[in-house]
């Protein structure tokens, strides 16, 4: 399967000079007061830590305090729906791989449409997914777990924050590349998805770098392989899926700020602007880099055509997985 596919922030230079221009032509006059950033998501996961990094340097720009509203639920669509029928003008969402490219081909009705109740605004970060065994686990690499989870068919498990999930997806293109069988548990986010991998109950997940950087450092979780097509500088010595025997293989989550349809647009123009250079501010490139996430700063264009890639390129992932929404 092909990867995700990566923009590389086009207009991110010309966004710098643009945002004063379109402050000053609309006389400063949105925001008017604070912008609340949803994220639909539990707190303790990539999802919150993308959001962090981009609200306080967006809070900058706009002159005015951007803060995050973590409201998990519904696999995101209770939060991706408030958000739709947001007509305050100051309520912004967090949009990812799950809600955007994964919720519309497993819901037979979501309460949203993906792509008419909102205004793309910019794909801020790219994060790689990461493959983890808990350390009592008697595996050292991705080829020792293949070999014996096929030992132990169905034996072996894994979590994911959710049915559908990007962790969800994750492990679930693993198993097609491996052809091994390891049973799925579901969590209501990744924060208590990881509790449990520490603590042992769990023995494998695949979770975003941000969230697990610093557990992989401290020796409490083992990564044993990652789903870019390139090594990590902050994992020098962890191989790729791809080189441990699966070419071509590649898993990135991603995560782009999208602003309700009803947001007029030269407010929408405003937010692209500061939203693509708060990404790439030296802060949020160097919080973000901590965590081996990739910030992007895309275009609303850019990120619109993105959406629609990832929508065709999962939906027949899921229908082969048959990938079913948490009751």
């Amino acid at each position: 399967m092909a990867g995700i596919s990566g923009i590389t922030g086009l207009g991110s230079a010309g966004s710098a000079l643009l945002l004063p221009a379109l402050a000053h032509a609309q006389g400063a006059s949105w925001p008017t007061k604070p912008v609340r950033f949803i994220v639909p998501f539990a707190p303790g996961g990539s999802s919150e830590i993308v959001a962090r990094a981009t609200s306080v340097e967006l809070g900058k720009l706009l002159h005015q305090s951007v803060y995050v509203d973590n409201k998990p639920g519904g696999a995101g669509n209770v939060a991706m729906q408030e958000a739709a029928r947001a007509e305050d003008q100051h309520t912004v969402i967090l949009g990812h791989i799950g809600t955007l490219a994964v919720n519309p081909f497993i819901f037979a009705k979501l309460p949203y449409d993906p792509n008419k109740d909102f205004r793309p605004i910019s794909l801020l970060a790219k994060v790689p997914s990461l493959y983890l065994v808990h350390p009592d686990l008697p595996v050292k690499n991705l080829k020792e777990f293949v070999a014996l989870a096929k030992s132990k068919p169905g034996q072996l498990n894994y979590g994911s924050a959710g049915n559908g999930s990007a962790g969800h997806l994750a492990f679930e293109y693993l198993k097609m590349a491996t052809g091994i069988f390891v049973t799925h548990v579901p969590y209501r986010g990744t924060g208590p998805q990881l509790t449990d991998l520490l603590a042992g109950r769990l023995d494998a997940a695949s979770v975003g770098a941000p969230a697990v950087m610093q557990f992989i450092k401290a020796g409490k979780l083992r990564c044993i392989a990652t789903g870019t097509t390139e090594r990590l500088p902050q994992l020098p010595d962890v191989p790729t899926v791809a080189e441990q025997g699966f070419s071509g293989f590649e898993m990135t989550q991603w995560y782009g700020l999208l602003a309700p349809a009803s947001l007029p647009q030269a407010a929408a123009d405003i937010l692209a602007a500061a939203a693509a250079k708060a990404i790439k501010s030296p802060a949020a490139l160097e919080g973000l880099a901590k965590e081996a996430a990739i910030a992007v700063g895309s275009t609303p264009a850019e990120f619109t055509r993105f959406i629609a890639e990832e929508q065709k390129r999962w939906k027949p992932v899921l229908i082969r997985a048959k990938v079913k929404p948490d009751n």
